[in-house]
């Protein structure tokens, strides 16, 4: 199987900031960080010790939720289920590194990435812009 980890559930929001006030007030998570930049608010929350961790967004159509895997290697991953019948939506950029999205047939959202930058994540922690 090409899946390590379901790492983050990217999550669209309408406000992220009254959203983030939710998560950690009502609901008890903590915040990682809050950030603005180029438009757009993300902000990471966790909810529990381990992953997934919830990326709140503004940027992100729908209201679906993205479920977003690790995979030791974004090619081979992508060869490997490309064989399977698998097609790639997107591939974009995240700080941790390169990412591919897609669809179920059912139109669920999913997305694998390769973390070729776990450093960054760390970065960010602490950050509020907002």
């Amino acid at each position: 199987m090409p899946f390590e980890a379901l790492d983050y559930l990217y999550m669209p929001s309408h406000d992220v900031a009254i959203d983030v006030r939710y998560f950690t007030d009502v609901l008890g998570g903590h915040l990682v960080f809050a950030i603005e930049g180029m438009g757009t608010r993300v902000a990471m929350i966790e909810l529990t010790d381990n992953p997934p961790r919830l990326l709140l967004a503004d940027h992100v159509a729908g209201d679906a939720p993205i479920l977003i895997y690790r995979v030791a290697s974004l090619a081979d991953a992508t060869a490997e289920l490309t064989k399977r019948g698998w097609q790639s939506e997107h591939t974009l950029e995240i700080p941790q590194g390169p990412v591919s999205t897609f669809r179920a047939p059912g139109r669920q959202r999913f997305a694998i990435y390769e973390r070729s930058r776990p450093e960054v994540e760390a970065g960010f922690a602490g950050r509020r812009d907002f």
